[in-house]
C-alpha cells in the first residue's frame, strides 16, 4: 500500500485520468473530492464489496430460480408497438 501524506486543497493523480482533492478535514473525517472519467466507477469501498456480492449472488441464479414474468433473455421480452 502507498501512504501518501496530503493537506487540504492538495490533489493526488491516478493515472492521467483519476484526481482525488482533499476538501476539508474536521477531526478524524477526510472529505475527498473524486475527479474521474465518467466510465470509470467510484464507490466507497462498503458499496463496492456490497454490489460485488449482489453481482455474484445474481450470478449463481439460473433461470428456474426467477419468478415466472421475469423474462430469461431479450428475446422473451415484449417488443414495444409502434404507434
Amino acid at each position: 500500500m502507498l501512504v501518501l501524506s496530503r493537506q487540504r486543497d492538495e490533489t493526488i493523480m491516478i493515472g492521467d485520468d483519476v484526481e482525488i482533492t482533499v476538501v476539508d478535514i474536521r477531526g478524524d473525517k477526510v472529505r475527498l473530492g473524486i475527479t474521474a472519467p465518467r466510465h470509470i466507477q467510484v464507490h466507497r469501498k462498503e458499496v463496492y464489496d456490497a454490489i460485488k456480492r449482489e453481482n455474484e449472488k445474481a450470478a449463481k441464479l439460473k433461470p428456474k430460480d426467477l419468478p415466472d414474468d421475469v423474462p430469461e433473455n431479450d428475446q422473451d421480452r415484449e417488443k414495444p408497438t409502434p404507434h
